[in-house]
């Protein structure tokens, strides 16, 4: 084409540019046109721009695409600025202009301000940057604060950080701008260029909200006119029934991921405030959305439905956690959804297989049913073998404090039937204490069931006991120490705390073991006889209260195994019975779910809190990570949990080690799978199948352990199916048995006693000395 044609075709565009605004469906209100801005930048920036529009589900219209297209094949004039400008102001909701002082004042854009309750929606931003800083961009609004305040851990609530009712229902929005590709994070520098801003609603009808930008500290305008008042129609969402039954069509309580599988970028203020407003842990900043089969999701959170940073508990229909990603949904209960494409990831705990499927959420509609069916790849429960997470909170650590103390019984019993862990004790803790003990009754919680039963107890952490390790108490009649009226006032080491509460037919035992256990020289041998750092608020003062009788059992599955398991060995190594129990301690290590990790314990009859204290008190159970498992483990006749867990022997004999074992690996290794694979011990998460993985292959080592040594290993194929797995093993002195999947499953210990000599191991008893 010749240029004299392409220099019609552009006057063209512009005289319909010039003719159509009315197409665009904008406001009164139309922005200055910005002259001397050189062409070639502006179109390329426009163009990059366009494409990242198409990318959020923002386009431009066909149009406007075509006129952009016909300006980039055209020659360069100066009147091409203009034209862009026409093409994409009306887009524009805002115009940012910087001064040559580098202050920050806002307009309002011609676009038509209008949302979709639960749904982002894309605006432009003009930046007439007459400073030409390459700075950062922010924009903020009071309309878009965290609608919380996350724990402080405090006791008691402070009073400068209780929210009103009228401050969480106004902080119904949040806004953030598109950083990532093709885009650039910052400001280019030119003297005029467009940004994309992000807005999601969270509720319908009309909202006023106050926003505005700025470069930084200090570059407000004088006057404070870098922020201004739109008021939004926000259109309703969708209310999309979920219809969820159980493997054998019953009706049951489901955790769903709802992604829209756009990559979008968490709010700056998560960033800047390293996710302390909001209670990201860090535990997960390595949770990736794409393999929520392990507890995984990506740091991209704007992609997730319901939006988690505007979630609260006890203001909305149901209640969802701001720090996870998935929510809980029972048959016949619902999920907003504005229009669009989804991806749904329905699960129920770790005996499940996830089930992945494409949603679409069409236009012009106000209610939709879906139905999801659950799938097993085992039933434990019908097996006898009940799953248990003694270690669960409703308050401190990811909880907030304001709007209310943590959150109460009812949103904790959804987390637990949704994971489907049959027991959950809540531990009340030193945050929120005074509030979260009213719960306590000393039995268990009223809103249980036949199948998801929860209790509420203590954890003495926080107390001045704590730097001594970290106590778990189940199954108290009273939670407060006698003669204390306040925190302060209980005893400062946990001897005494653990004795009280065995006085009262209470089950003890040290919460988080590993931490503070980690070896002062780093070593990868399990049992090690390195001194650890006895520097954290694990089981530091275990090596004492066992000899006293004082503890029942010692948590694992939440902490560094070899840490954990160390200290274990060498107790049982100088005969002493204390018992491993699995615990989450959701959701503070972990906030992804609960039931991460757990004990499986095995009890006869109707399903009791009372049999579950039981099985963990005697060893008839074994800790997982719910991936793999280990029943019907004995030696000879005598079987992990019955009994005294014992076999005597007069004389030495080969022993007929048996078992039967399960687990579940994805055929094909994922991305997620090879990642934690290759993780260091100390790396979250701590026990999890992928670390027992085989290479690349289905198959995982079932290890036979004596006395903290690996005498023997079979392996297996991690298909769901059962396995029999026998060992035949010598024994010359006395000792333990346990069978273990590295950093999946762990059994409680046999207990074998040669010609009545007692278990001794003289080095472990050195080590623990």
């Amino acid at each position: 084409m010749k240029k004299s044609t392409y220099v019609s075709a552009v006057a063209v565009l512009f005289f319909q540019m010039a003719t159509a605004q009315h197409m665009h469906g904008t406001s009164p209100e139309q922005l200055p046109l910005i002259e001397n801005v050189e062409a070639q930048p502006l179109l390329a920036q426009s163009i990059r721009l366009e494409e990242a529009l198409s990318f959020l589900g923002s386009s431009l219209s066909k149009q406007d695409a075509d006129h952009l297209q016909m300006l980039k094949d055209a020659p360069l004039a100066p009147e091409t600025t203009m034209h862009i400008q026409h093409i994409l102001d009306p887009y524009c909701l805002f115009m940012v202009e910087i001064n040559p002082e580098a202050r920050v004042k806002v307009l309002r854009g011609p676009a038509t301000p209008t949302l979709m309750q639960g749904g982002w929606k894309s605006f432009l931003v003009k930046v007439y940057n007459q400073a030409r800083v390459p700075a950062r961009l922010e924009v903020q609004s009071p309309n878009a604060e965290a609608p919380f305040f996350k724990s402080s851990s405090q006791p008691k609530m402070k009073k400068e950080n209780e929210l009103t009712p009228g401050q969480v229902q106004n902080r119904f929005l949040d806004i953030s701008l598109y950083r990532n590709r093709p885009l650039q994070s910052n400001l280019s520098g030119l003297l005029l260029e467009y940004a994309v801003v992000q807005i999601f609603c969270k509720d319908a009808g009309q909202r006023q909200a106050e926003i505005g930008f700025n470069i930084g500290q200090g570059s407000q305008d004088i006057g404070f006119r870098n922020s201004i008042d739109i008021l939004f129609n926000v259109k309703p969402s969708v209310k999309v029934t979920l219809g969820v039954k159980d493997d054998d069509g019953s009706p049951t309580m489901a955790s769903f991921l709802i992604t829209d599988e756009i990559e979008r970028r968490i709010p700056d203020t998560l960033q800047n405030k390293a996710f302390s407003q909001w209670g990201l842990s860090a535990a997960n900043l390595d949770y990736a959305i794409a393999n929520v089969e392990f507890g995984v999701f990506s740091k991209e959170l704007q992609g997730v439905y319901p939006l988690p940073s505007r979630r609260v508990a006890s203001f909305d229909r149901y209640p969802d956690f701001f720090f996870q990603p998935q929510v809980y949904r029972t048959d016949g209960e619902d999920v907003a959804l504005p229009p669009g494409k989804y991806s749904v990831t329905c699960s129920r705990g770790p005996e499940y297989i996830p089930q992945k499927t494409s949603l679409v959420v069409p236009d012009g509609v106000e209610s939709l049913h879906v139905d999801f069916s659950l799938k097993r790849w085992i039933n434990m429960a019908k097996l006898g073998w009940y799953s248990g997470d003694h270690h669960v909170h409703a308050a401190g650590c990811s909880h907030y404090e304001s709007p209310e103390e943590g959150v109460p019984p009812l949103d904790m019993l959804r987390q637990s039937q949704g994971e489907d862990l049959n027991m959950a004790t809540v531990l009340t803790w030193g945050p929120s204490w005074y509030h979260q003990k009213n719960y306590f009754t000393g039995d268990i919680d009223t809103l249980s069931t036949e199948s998801n039963i929860m209790r509420y107890d203590v954890e003495v952490s926080g107390f001045p006991s704590s730097h001594s390790g970290h106590v778990v108490l189940l199954k108290l009649n009273e939670d407060d120490y006698p003669g204390t009226t306040t925190i302060e006032e209980w005893p400062s080491w946990t001897l005494p705390v653990l004795q009280w509460a065995k006085s009262q037919g209470a089950l003890t035992g040290y919460a988080h073991s590993g931490w503070g256990l980690e070896p002062i020289t780093q070593t990868a041998a399990l049992p090690n006889y390195v001194t650890p750092k006895m520097d954290g608020i694990g089981a530091n003062e275990y090596v004492v209260t066992v000899t006293h009788n004082a503890v029942d059992f010692y948590s694992a599955g939440d902490t560094p195994l070899d840490w954990e398991l160390n200290m274990w060995y060498h107790t049982l190594n100088c005969g002493y019975r204390t018992r491993l129990s699995g615990e989450t301690d959701f959701p503070c290590i972990f906030d992804e779910r609960v039931g991460m990790a757990r004990s499986y314990f095995q009890q006869d009859g109707k399903l009791d809190y009372s049999g579950y204290v039981d099985a963990i008190k005697n060893g008839r159970s074994y800790v997982s990570d719910g991936y793999s498992h280990i029943i019907d483990f004995s030696v000879d006749d005598s079987k992990m949990g019955v009994g005294k867990s014992e076999l005597l022997l007069k004389v030495s004999k080969t022993v007929n080690v048996k078992a039967r074992v399960s687990g579940y690996l994805p055929e094909q290794q994922t991305e997620t799978g090879v990642s934690i694979a290759k993780r260091k011990l100390f790396e979250q998460p701590y026990w999890n199948i992928e670390r027992a993985r085989i290479g690349q292959t289905r198959k995982i080592p079932v290890e036979l352990i004596m006395n903290g040594e690996v005498v023997g290993k079979k392996e297996i194929i991690a298909d769901g199916n059962w396995n029999d797995v026998n060992f035949s093993l010598p024994v010359k002195r006395s000792g333990w048995i346990a069978l273990r999947v590295p950093a999946s499953s762990h059994t409680n210990p046999v207990f074998v006693i040669l010609n009545g000599k007692p278990i001794y191991l003289k080095q472990s008893a050195e080590w623990c000395r």
